[in-house]
């Protein structure tokens, strides 16, 4: 493989599975005020957000971590103003105390923070700007979590820089993703290139599996499917990826290591390969290879789609892991390919409507489908071209439920919000 498309290949995987504390829009919110209140020197007045619908749709519904259960854009705001560390940037959190949580109900209940919503700016968008007095200091992110384009304080610019596209990454090029590639890369990659960043992933997305395994998280998506589903691996592979996310949504502070900005991707896309793993005794390093795979294909998706959307990044994340397990199981790179493209043809276009418990059964259904989709390619079995969105490749599949997902479900993504912050009157329109 070319060295420089090597380097890439694993500069992305750098860049993307990075750990994160709670549900990643929540805790950008809090890593914005955290990051405005380090620069206004004291603790302010008055906070004021204005943040994009997709943030808002993504906060709206899930507990933020550390916060003893609170929910909403207000608390993020308010707890990461309080105890924030920002220099810890998607584990801004951290350090939370009882005594910061406490506050933060208190200044809720004051109504210190106001939020509004941003309208024809990137899909993630959020200005924090925190108020003491005469003085003020305000932090712009847009379109990564962590990708701070502004800082102002009294009125004076401290740091500009232009705002890059959506997938534009510092030091990393998605566009060279293929599937082909993707495989060389996993046959290909050295492990001690890639050991500290996969053993991560996979120590911390099991733990908090077996968190939400072991208590009562959200909806209780996990425990319930072990309950009733029995314990094939199937089903393992399916309770295990969602019981993370009962536990992520809940407000459990352990940290995961995301995929494309995601701690539900990133447990979707890692968890059902460590089932499938175990369940046939792989080593160490086919399973970690299998993982560069699961993650990679993921990322390849998202790039087309956006990182957030209407488009249930559950589905792109679970088809990564339909991938990850046909390549552990030995399929080539025609069956890798036909399990990305039947799992697309299956789920492709389930509807993102905020970070929330039932998050989790995405998940689930997700999975469930991918994994059809490998006992289908195994045997050499697909939906064909002209089905739909399906195309003459996988490459222009990839391509076709992407264009869908960032364009043809951009409608469909105001229409959500619309009803989820009641803007429109569904009885008059139904």
């Amino acid at each position: 493989m070319d060295s420089v498309l090597y380097a890439n290949y694993l500069n992305i995987l750098k860049h993307e599975l990075v750990p994160a504390l709670g549900c990643t829009e929540p805790i950008a919110i809090a890593y914005a005020s955290a990051k405005a209140r380090q620069i206004l020197g004291e603790f302010p007045d008055r906070i004021e957000m204005s943040c994009s619908g997709n943030i808002i749709k993504n906060v709206k519904g899930v507990t933020v971590p550390n916060s003893g259960g609170m929910k909403g854009i207000d608390v993020a705001a308010i707890l990461g103003a309080v105890g924030g560390n920002a220099d810890k940037a998607l584990e801004v959190l951290e350090e939370i105390t009882p005594e910061h949580i406490q506050k933060t109900k208190e200044l809720a209940a004051k109504h210190i923070c106001s939020c509004s919503l941003a309208e024809n700016v990137a899909n993630l968008y959020i200005v924090a700007k925190v108020i003491k007095g005469e003085h003020s200091a305000e932090v712009t992110i847009v379109n990564h979590h962590t990708n701070i384009t502004r800082i102002v304080k009294d009125g004076r610019i401290l740091q500009e820089q232009p705002v890059e596209a959506e997938d534009t990454d510092a030091g990393v090029d998605k566009s060279t993703l293929t599937v082909k590639d993707i495989l060389d890369f996993a046959n290909e990659v050295k492990m001690e290139d890639i050991e500290e960043i996969i053993d991560r992933q996979v120590r911390m997305n099991t733990a908090i599996s077996q968190e939400g395994l072991d208590n009562n998280y959200g909806a209780q998506i996990g425990k319930t499917l072990m309950h009733v589903w029995g314990k094939s691996v199937t089903t393992r592979a399916c309770a295990r990826a969602a019981a993370g996310s009962d536990a992520r949504m809940g407000g459990c502070s352990m940290p995961v290591v995301i995929n494309s900005g995601s701690g539900n991707q990133g447990m979707t896309v890692s968890l059902p390969v460590i089932v499938y793993a175990e369940e046939w005794e792989v080593s160490r390093e086919k399973l970690f290879r299998s993982l560069v795979v699961s993650n990679l294909i993921a990322i390849h998706q998202k790039f087309y789609i956006g990182s957030l959307s209407a488009y249930c990044g559950a589905v792109s994340a679970a088809c990564g892991a339909g991938a990850g397990i046909t390549y552990m199981y030995g399929g080539n790179y025609q069956q890798v390919s036909l399990t990305i493209i039947n799992t697309l043809g299956n789920v492709g276009g389930i509807v993102c409507d905020g970070a929330k418990p039932s998050c989790a059964a995405k998940i689930a259904s997700s999975v469930d489908a991918a994994l059809m989709a490998f006992h289908l390619s195994i045997q050499n079995k697909s939906f064909l071209p002209g089905e739909g969105i399906i195309k003459g490749d996988v490459e222009e599949t990839i391509k076709s439920m992407g264009y869908i997902g960032r364009v043809g479900m951009r409608g469909t993504d105001t229409e959500i919000l619309n009803v989820m912050i009641d803007r429109v009157d569904i009885n008059q329109e139904c």
